[in-house]
């Protein structure tokens, strides 16, 4: 496959231009070789590009695969979010959409009634965990450690205060692999605040990462006592999110802003 493909640039997580989390998201008429998606990828440089091909009479209205500049990864929250917003802010009469994922079962996007969209991830639960390379790599003592098996690791601090002054070595947590390192606390304007690291996977801090908050939202609703709360990721860009636990699914609301509509050119 040659010539140009539908492009667009999407802020999710937030209502403005140059807030949230930036994707590209990309439909095609069917799949390229994965060089080539790694390629785009990499020429795109955002934390991640979603790629969409239409499936026809499959469990969902479409597959979807995400790569971030380095590598395929198995869930993307924001860029799902920004998939969703693509697809039905060109289809106005729908009400919402899903994708089948390689790695993550079946996901959805919803138009919410208060404006905005809201996704289901499956919930990722953790278990206490010690990792002391970890915590050296963070540069703070945590007041707890949780993890997955495959790879989100939840650090609890006191205050949003410790959140916001982390100063990560980057190297050293990149030699653990391409784990999440999720730091979270009580917010101070939100019930939730956090920060995300994932420099194993080439991106050293994540600006609004949804996977992430699909672990936050069983964590901090057990600790919080009810199904749903409010939570801010403090990172330069920053990014809001509601979060809502329900049964396997972690619903995450908030808004996309696209920035770019337009055509990526691939070479004749």
């Amino acid at each position: 496959m040659t010539g140009a493909l539908p492009y667009w640039h999407v802020d999710a997580f937030s209502a403005r231009p140059f807030g949230g989390n930036q994707a590209a998201v990309m439909p095609l008429p069917q799949w390229l070789p994965d060089a080539v998606l790694q390629a785009i990828g990499e020429e795109n440089n955002f934390a991640e590009t979603a790629f969409l091909v239409a499936q026809d009479g499959g469990p969902a209205d479409y597959e979807l695969r995400w790569f971030t500049p380095e590598c395929e990864i198995r869930l993307c929250g924001h860029a799902t979010l920004a998939s969703g917003h693509v697809l039905l802010s060109q289809e106005p009469e729908r009400d919402h959409v899903t994708f089948a994922t390689r790695q993550a079962g079946i996901l959805e996007v919803r138009r919410m009634a208060e404006g905005g969209y809201a996704l289901a991830l499956p919930v990722i639960e953790t278990q206490p965990h010690v990792w002391a390379e970890a915590v050296e790599g963070l540069g703070s003592e945590p007041e707890e450690v949780l993890r997955n098996k495959d790879g989100y690791t939840i650090f609890r601090y006191a205050s949003e205060t410790i959140i916001r002054r982390l100063t990560p070595d980057f190297d050293r947590l990149a030699r653990l692999g391409d784990d999440q390192f999720i730091c979270t606390a009580p917010g101070d304007g939100t019930d939730v605040v956090s920060r995300v690291f994932v420099p194993g996977a080439g991106l050293p801090e994540d600006s609004v990462t949804g996977s992430a908050h699909a672990a936050l939202t069983p964590y901090w609703a057990t600790r919080l006592g009810r199904d749903h709360f409010t939570a801010h990721q403090a990172s330069r860009r920053g990014g809001d999110l509601s979060c809502r636990l329900d049964g396997d699914r972690a619903w995450l609301g908030g808004p996309c802003t696209t920035v770019v509509d337009g055509q990526f050119y691939l070479p004749e």
